[in-house]
C-alpha cells in the first residue's frame, strides 16, 4: 500500500492513500463540471483572442506595467478580445489597457489562498479551481500569446503554450516574449542547451519571437494573423 504525503507544520505527514478514495472521485466531477462549464462560456467568445502572461507581482509604476497596459489597449484597437488571468500586476495591466478602450477583457482567476485577487478590469469573468482546466481554455481558446516577465506560473504557462504548438497539439500560433533583457538569458540557454545539446529540434527555436515592446508585440501577431489561422487544441 502506497501512502501519500503532505505538510504540516513544515515536516512531512504520510496518510494511507485509501483515505482520498471517496474524494478522488467526486473531485472528477467537479473537473468535468469545471471543464463543461468554462467551454460553455468561452464559445460564446469573440473568435480573436489574445492571452497576455506575466507577473502578478509588477506594480503599476513598473514600466512593464505601463506597457501592458498599452498593449491592452492596441489589441482593442486591432480588433482582439484580451484574455490574462485576471490578477493583479501585468494581467491587470493588460485588461485595463483592453477595458479602458472598450474592448474585452477576459478573466480566468484562479482560486489561491494568497496572492490572487481578481481585478476590477474584467468584462467577462470566470473562476477555477484547477490551475490545468484553466490553462485548456487559455489553449482552446487564444489565437496569439503576450508574454511578459514574471514568475513560475508565467513560465508554466509559457512551456505549455510552446509543447502543444511543438507536438501540433493546437494550431500554430504566434507566441511573443515583451522585454529582452529578461529573456533573453532564456533564449540563450534554450539555444545552448537545448538546440545544441539535442533536445529540442533547432527550428523549435523559430517558435517564438522576442520584442522590446507590446506595440512591437501586437505589430507582428497582426502579421502573422493574415495568413495563419486560429490556434485550437485537437
Amino acid at each position: 500500500m502506497i501512502d501519500h504525503p503532505s505538510i504540516k507544520d513544515g515536516a512531512w505527514v504520510f496518510a494511507n492513500k485509501t483515505e482520498f478514495m471517496p474524494a478522488d472521485s467526486w473531485r472528477i466531477l467537479r473537473i468535468m463540471a469545471e471543464f463543461v462549464d468554462s467551454f460553455d462560456y468561452m464559445i460564446r467568445m469573440p473568435d480573436m483572442l489574445v492571452s497576455v502572461f506575466g507577473s502578478a507581482r509588477t506594480p503599476e509604476d513598473d514600466p512593464m506595467y505601463a506597457d501592458a497596459r498599452h498593449a491592452g489597449k492596441l489589441l482593442t484597437e486591432a480588433g482582439y478580445g484580451v484574455i490574462t488571468g485576471g490578477g493583479p500586476g501585468i494581467m491587470e495591466a493588460a485588461a485595463r489597457g483592453a477595458f479602458e478602450s472598450g474592448g474585452r477583457s477576459i478573466g480566468l482567476n484562479i482560486e489561491l489562498p494568497m496572492e490572487q485577487q481578481p481585478n476590477p478590469y474584467q468584462t467577462d469573468s470566470l473562476s477555477f479551481r484547477y490551475f490545468f482546466v484553466r490553462k485548456v481554455c487559455f489553449l482552446k481558446y487564444s489565437t496569439a500569446l503576450i508574454a511578459y516577465p514574471g514568475g513560475f506560473g508565467t513560465m508554466d504557462e509559457v512551456s505549455e503554450m510552446l509543447t502543444m504548438v511543438q507536438t501540433k497539439k493546437i494550431n500554430m500560433i504566434p507566441i511573443v516574449f515583451v522585454g529582452k533583457e529578461f529573456w533573453n538569458g532564456l533564449v540563450h540557454w534554450m539555444k545552448k542547451d537545448l538546440a545544441e545539446g539535442g533536445m529540442i529540434d533547432p527550428g523549435d527555436l523559430n517558435l517564438f519571437k522576442v520584442v522590446d515592446s507590446g506595440q512591437e508585440a501586437v505589430d507582428w501577431l497582426v502579421e502573422c494573423h493574415r495568413y495563419g489561422p486560429r490556434g485550437t487544441v485537437k
